[in-house]
């Protein structure tokens, strides 16, 4: 093991420090490179004798100065014999996947949470509301299966044990992916409290007994996820009405339930209930799924209502009572009365206590928090990942942003690729989607073309006696060159991914539609509907290729 001092100039900020060392750590056979921003100088550790010119160019590449530090350099340079110091603020998949990558760089983790570890995900979100999907879907195919032959009966609902059920899967799931790693991973600290910005530099977190600790590590990741966000309805305040996180866990069935909202949570929620034996009436402010291709909001809202949902789209809610016979919304269709009340309407960042004017961390108009691709705020040495953000509010995007955020955090240089997100909506059809729709893609100038299959052209949707829903590919219209895909289907979410690495890989239509797909897949869609764009699926045998 080989050492060199270097004297560096031409930094003006810790990311030039961080330019710096990743300049240095590209070199072959350095281990480790300490700068030290402050005083201009950095200490490269070497396997074997590596040549002085070599890593003062790899320096000068980067386009600052580098020659050999001087004695009095050495000296008068104090460099730092601790680890770098990390203070993640929250508990969920952004803040855990940044802390065990961040430990695995080298550096010391603080963690600091004022609530429940494990954030939105497995507590109150993806985990929990997804097994309350199952239950439903279970209940809906003992009462509507489509096989004559196997009697159907109504469900007997126990919501309590359901619920009990739900949670002790939720505490699991909890305690093996987050508690446990607490547990067992000395890197990481977990300090219990609310957490704001005195500046840039310093967070103070009080602590549950009004006690306050300062903490000023070399940098900071923001990683506070979302909530639900309250519309601003006349008397909605200071009534009973649930958030997702209510619903979940209640443990009666409401009777009559009025669901505000028209995008995933209500969807999901209101199906769940409705499949439970709940009468289900659901008030959206605008189209359902109002951001996807247009199709898929009015397919799937015929799907529902065939369920016996009452769906009232392009609707307000001008004011709201409660009282003893429940809940009483005015609204642009008239009067409604329900026993319970669930408020989807979007989720807001959890940033406002945060004081992120005193480090001039800039926002949106909304809260989220501004950040490159690198997943760096406006100030230097703090970032921030997950939902608290402007990135997409998917728990894999948030983990992915945590891990390249660590990465960045630590000297590195990762970046988060956006351009291709699928995602998934767990109603039944399911909705799933990637890539571009026809609109977007004539809005970025792209001349496209497109191709809609209806489901009754899948044998698997004929099998399953199961043929709601569609799905859709977009392309290229010179190049045939896929662009996007929109699929309203059962198991849609399976199929997505396949169609996601098609457009990866710059797949035409005529190449992904000479794929071999097993028969009797859902996914075997994808090639029946590239098929489409040259032949009459209609006329060809099963399986045909």
């Amino acid at each position: 093991m080989s050492e060199h001092m270097l004297r560096i100039s031409g930094m003006t900020c810790e990311h030039c420090a961080l330019s710096v060392r990743q300049a240095l750590l590209s070199v072959a056979g350095v281990k480790h490179a300490t700068i030290a921003y402050a005083d201009g100088t950095a200490l490269v550790e070497a396997a074997g004798d590596i040549p002085l010119p070599t890593l003062i160019d790899a320096v000068r590449a980067k386009g600052y100065g580098a020659e050999l530090a001087t004695k009095s350099d050495c000296c008068a340079s104090a460099l730092p014999a601790e680890k770098l110091q990390i203070a993640i603020i929250g508990t969920g998949s952004a803040a855990f996947a940044a802390a065990i990558r961040a430990v695995e760089e080298g550096a010391d983790v603080t963690v600091i949470e004022a609530g429940t570890v494990g954030g939105t995900c497995v507590n109150v979100g993806c985990v929990p509301s997804k097994i309350l999907i199952r239950a439903a879907q279970v209940a809906h195919l003992q009462a509507q299966h489509p096989f004559p032959g196997l009697a159907r009966h109504a469900p007997v609902v126990d919501r309590k044990a359901l619920v009990a059920q739900q949670q002790a899967r939720v505490i699991e799931l909890r305690h093996a992916k987050y508690e446990n790693i607490l547990e067992t991973n000395p890197g990481i600290n977990l300090l219990r409290g609310f957490a704001r910005f005195e500046n840039a530099r310093t967070l103070i977190v009080r602590q549950a007994d009004g006690s306050e600790q300062r903490l000023t590590p070399d940098r900071i990741l923001i990683a506070t996820g979302r909530s639900p966000q309250i519309p601003d309805v006349p008397g909605l305040a200071g009534t009973p009405f649930w958030t997702s996180t209510e619903a979940l866990t209640a443990e009666e069935m409401p009777r009559h339930l009025i669901v505000y909202g028209g995008s995933v949570v209500a969807l999901e929620l209101a199906q769940a209930f409705l499949r439970l034996g709940s009468r289900v009436t659901l008030v959206a402010r605008s189209a359902l799924l109002s951001k996807e291709d247009p199709a898929i909001g009015e397919h799937l809202k015929a799907a529902l209502e065939a369920e016996g949902m009452q769906i009232l789209t392009d609707t307000k809610v001008n004011a709201v009572r409660f009282d003893a016979r429940g809940f009483e919304l005015d609204t642009s269709a008239g009067n409604l009365i329900g026993d319970r009340l669930l408020i989807a309407t979007g989720r807001k960042p959890n940033t406002a206590g945060l004081d992120l004017t005193h480090a001039d961390v800039a926002t949106e108009a909304n809260g989220a928090i501004i950040v490159d691709d690198h997943l760096r705020t406006s100030v230097s040495n703090i970032y921030a990942a997950g939902d608290c953000t402007n990135a997409p509010q998917f728990v894999y995007v948030a983990a992915a942003a945590g891990t390249r955020a660590a990465i960045n955090m630590t000297g590195g240089d990762a970046t988060l690729d956006l351009s291709l997100v699928p995602a998934v909506v767990f109603t039944d059809p399911q909705v799933a989607t990637v890539g571009l729709t026809e609109a977007q893609a004539n809005k970025l100038g792209m001349a496209s073309d497109s191709r809609t299959l209806t489901l009754d052209n899948v044998p698997r949707a004929l099998a399953n006696f199961d043929t709601r829903g569609f799905i859709k590919l977009v392309a290229e219209k010179n190049t045939g060159r896929l662009l996007g895909a929109q699929i309203l289907a059962g198991e849609g979410g399976e199929v997505i991914q396949t169609a996601t690495l098609a457009i990866k890989n710059c797949m035409s239509i005529n190449e992904l539609a000479g794929q071999l797909f097993p028969y009797l897949t859902m996914v075997e869609g994808l090639k029946l509907c590239a098929q489409t764009f040259t032949k009459d699926v209609t006329q060809l045998s099963c399986c045909a290729g």
